[in-house]
């Protein structure tokens, strides 16, 4: 019986009784699963619908048109499978429920992320061969298509023949207007075949995984797991409180010191749903971490790279501008033009000359005098302020306006100028950063 002829034969307190997922266990037997259900399979990750044709066919266009929005028919499978995959079946799941089908659960283990990686490359590697093999067969019939014009190749008269209105002369007209028609035939499945080739050279290059053969990729991935691990354990530390104090019998309260509206059961879901993805991005961070292993590890850091050191970075050589603890800037000069790309230690290959650049010294000097505007939050527009360097160190100046308090500012030099610039901010004004040339008065 499906869920349409339960509506129709029994009362609403049946039907519940009968289809109501149990609240401790998401799975149901098979025996007492209804014809028409979703569910979430753990092995590729994604939310299948199973309904009778019958169900189908009683559906809304409305809901036909969201069914094919959120699923693709699984021709093999014999079901509708989601188009997103966990954690994004938001919509899928809202449509199926919409739809007034039985949540059956989940079903399968979910695989590794290293298997779901290996499946992943096996698939593409299955569709470059018969996107190939497409390919292959469009460019034999654009050349069976094309014979009979190749076959004429250098003949003139053939192609020069005025029209006879002559019974032979009609028919050979036809025939070579055929002949010019499947020419150009031809070209649309020479096309076809080079559409077929890029898409297998797409699908060869997923399967290869060239991707993981770089230190700079692989290394990105990591950083964004572990960005989301930090994200997760936040939440995770959250609802792990709220399900405490839902246990003393107590009512949790928001960081605004509210209390919060959920319930004790979906708070416990919530902690159980972020401990899940969780346990996830562990099994991804580890992955791409042996990943990086296999290719060597990073070799450089804060420890061995100092600023005025050339390296090579992405078959490009640069000089090392600043450092951070997992990125550096490099500038580099290409044509003239000055480029200052942040690049991760991963990505940094060798080390062309390791000689630490000295500390230069600033153009800005005692008496220099620079106006500009700063914003007056008491008037609500911006004064034009005069300010006067009264002090200079190698490493800073102190400015005055006024009988105002001196401020501190610290010069920095401008990394991407073509020119030996330092800049200077005073204030945070359009006008307030003031950019000066290292051979103009430098200091002494």
């Amino acid at each position: 019986m499906n869920i349409t002829q339960a509506l129709e034969t029994m009362t609403p307190d049946e039907f519940a009784a009968k289809y109501a997922p149990a609240q401790d266990a998401p799975a149901v037997p098979a025996d007492e699963t209804p014809d028409d259900y979703f569910i979430v399979n753990k092995e590729t990750g994604k939310l299948e619908l199973h309904f009778q044709k019958s169900t189908y066919d009683a559906l809304t266009d409305a809901q036909r048109k969201d069914v094919k929005a959120n699923f693709l028919w699984g021709r093999h499978s014999g079901c509708w499978i989601s188009r997103c995959k966990e954690p994004n079946l938001y919509f899928a799941r809202k449509c199926a429920e919409s739809l007034g089908l039985y949540d059956a659960g989940s079903e399968g283990e979910r695989l590794s992320f290293a298997e779901q990686m290996e499946r992943k490359a096996e698939r593409a590697e299955r569709r470059a061969d018969r996107y190939e093999g497409r390919a292959d067969a469009a460019a034999t019939r654009a050349e069976h298509l094309q014979k009979p014009i190749n076959d004429h190749h250098g003949d003139i008269s053939f192609f020069t023949q005025p029209n006879i209105n002559t019974s032979a002369g009609r028919a050979f007209t036809r025939q070579r207007e055929r002949m010019w028609a499947s020419f150009e035939q031809g070209f649309k499945e020479f096309n076809k075949s080079a559409y077929w080739k890029g898409r297998a050279a797409s699908a060869r290059a997923t399967a290869d995984q060239k991707e993981l053969q770089s230190k700079g990729f692989v290394m990105r991935r990591i950083r964004e797991r572990e960005s989301d691990l930090r994200k997760l354990q936040k939440l995770v530390t959250l609802y792990e409180g709220y399900v405490a104090t839902f246990e003393k019998g107590e009512t949790p309260k928001d960081q605004y010191g509210s209390p919060v509206t959920i319930t004790a059961e979906r708070a416990q879901e919530w902690l159980e749903h972020y401990l899940e993805r969780m346990e996830v991005k562990l099994d991804e961070l580890g992955f791409y971490q042996d990943c990086l292993d296999k290719l060597g590890g990073v070799q450089y850091s804060p420890d061995n790279i100092k600023p005025g050191y050339i390296v090579r970075y992405r078959g490009n050589e640069g000089e090392v501008v600043s450092v951070g603890p997992k990125n550096c800037v490099i500038r580099e000069v290409v044509g003239g033009t000055v480029f200052t790309p942040v690049v991760p230690y991963a990505e940094i290959s060798a080390i062309v000359k390791a000689v630490e650049a000295r500390d230069e010294k600033h153009p800005f000097r005692v008496g220099d005098e620079y106006t500009c505007h700063r914003w007056n939050s008491a008037k609500g527009n911006t004064d034009k302020l005069t300010f006067r360097i009264i002090k200079a160190t190698d490493k800073s100046v102190t400015l005055q306006t006024g009988d105002e308090k001196p401020i501190i500012r610290k010069p920095t030099k401008v990394a991407w100028s073509s020119h030996e610039e330092w800049c200077l901010r005073i204030t945070d004004w359009s006008d307030g950063i003031i950019r000066k040339r290292a051979d103009e008065n430098p200091a002494e």
